[in-house]
C-alpha cells in the first residue's frame, strides 16, 4: 500500500464514532445549537432588527443620494460587525481563562 494510504482506515473509523443527530427534532436542534453558541441567536436578532432600520431610515433618508446612503450604511455594517467579533472573542477569552471552572482543571491533569 502506498505511503500516503496508510493511515485512511483510521480515518474511517473515527468518523464512524463522532456522534450523529439525525433522530432529534428541529426544535431539539436548534436548542442544542443555542447552548452550544449562546450568541448566535442574538447576532440573528440583531441582524434583523438592522435591517429593518436600515430599510426605515433609507425611506426617510430625506434629498440624500442613494449612493451615499447605503456608502453610509455599509460602513455601520461594518463596525457593527468588529464590534460583535470583538465582543464574541473577549466573551470566549473571559470564558476560558477568568471563569475557569474546577471541572477544566481537573480534565486537563
Amino acid at each position: 500500500m502506498p505511503k500516503e494510504f496508510e493511515g485512511s482506515s483510521n480515518m474511517v473509523t473515527e468518523s464512524a464514532a463522532l456522534p450523529t443527530f439525525s433522530e432529534e427534532s428541529h426544535s431539539s436542534r436548534l436548542a442544542r445549537k443555542t447552548k452550544e453558541a449562546p450568541l448566535f441567536p442574538i447576532g440573528i436578532a440583531g441582524l434583523t432588527l438592522a435591517c429593518l432600520y436600515g430599510i426605515y431610515k433609507y425611506k426617510h433618508r430625506g434629498n440624500m443620494s442613494t449612493s451615499v446612503f447605503l456608502m453610509q450604511l455599509r460602513v455601520g455594517a461594518q463596525g457593527t460587525v468588529v464590534a460583535c467579533l470583538t465582543a464574541g472573542i473577549g466573551y470566549s477569552l473571559l470564558k476560558q481563562y477568568v471563569f475557569k471552572s474546577d471541572d477544566d482543571t481537573i480534565k486537563k491533569d
